[in-house]
């Protein structure tokens, strides 16, 4: 049987297996903040499922809020890649798409039986629908430099939080029986037409980039008083800015439809060929 198998020395100059080259941590910490707000929208479903929805509410608040680091982080860290913004995506389905549309029908829609139900699936659909078309705008090369301000529709996370506006105001001593059930289905549908909709929205992405010193400790301050008011009223908070948030879509795209009457208005830089003398 020895014979069968016998012993042998490696050859000395065999090249070694090739080895996947190590990735940079830069790349990793983005994903991870990722993977967090993936792990509250998966939380904040479980929580609706028992009732309590005063967490779930706080769960997909604070998913939103990583949604909006990971991607400073990763641009900051130069660790963007084209695998975060797909995992990216596939969160933010689940956190502001179907999380919200669950919890939405487990507080309120739920009493409109059938009906309650096909308007959450619109919700979560209405998202997959806006994040997929995101994601192909993201490759449009004549995409002007200034619309990048601006999103196309109720971007995900700002249509999850001002979607769960009836839960704030229930905690806040609203009561929603089964009466208020047709106007939370109304306000639900509202926001996910919003949603795919082509109103455009003012994204803030390009806000900041650049602080004047004398507004440093100003700012520090009020992130302070911010930070204070949100833990020590949340959903007070909550329903102040998404008030604010709605009424301010009318102003955003008025200001988008006025950038773009200039940009039509503005002149097209000659080509060097024209100034060539025939």
């Amino acid at each position: 049987m020895d014979d069968l198998f016998p012993p042998f020395e490696p050859d000395p100059n065999e090249p070694k297996p090739r080895r996947f080259k190590p990735v940079p941590f830069r790349m990793i910490a983005p994903n991870m903040i990722t993977l967090m707000a993936l792990c509250l929208g998966l939380t904040a479903i479980r929580l609706a499922f028992e009732g309590k929805f005063e967490p779930a509410a706080i769960a997909i608040i604070v998913a939103a809020v990583l949604d909006g680091v990971d991607g400073r982080v990763a641009r900051l860290l130069k660790g963007t890649s084209r695998f975060g913004a797909e995992l990216d995506s596939l969160a933010d389905f689940v956190n502001f798409g179907c999380a919200p549309a669950l919890i939405l029908y487990g507080f309120a829609l739920f009493h409109l039986r059938s009906v309650g139900w096909i308007v959450a699936l619109i919700f979560a659909i209405a998202m997959a629908l806006r994040l997929a078309r995101f994601n192909a705008m993201l490759d449009d090369p004549d995409r002007p430099e200034w619309k990048k301000d601006y999103f196309v529709g109720m971007p995900a996370p700002a249509g999850a939080l001002t979607a769960m506006l009836p839960i704030y105001l229930h905690f806040l001593g609203l009561s929603f029986e089964g009466w208020a059930a047709p106007i939370v289905l109304v306000y639900v549908l509202a926001i996910a037409l919003l949603v795919v909709s082509t109103v455009p929205t003012y994204s803030g992405k390009t806000m900041g980039k650049r602080v004047p010193r004398a507004w440093v400790l100003p700012i520090f301050l009020a992130g302070v008083a911010v930070f204070g008011l949100f833990i020590s009223f949340p959903f007070e908070a909550m329903v102040a800015v998404s008030t604010i948030y709605l009424a301010y879509i009318p102003f955003g795209a008025a200001q988008y439809r006025r950038r773009a009457r200039q940009d039509l208005a503005a002149p097209v830089p000659a080509s060097p060929a024209a100034d060539i003398p025939s």
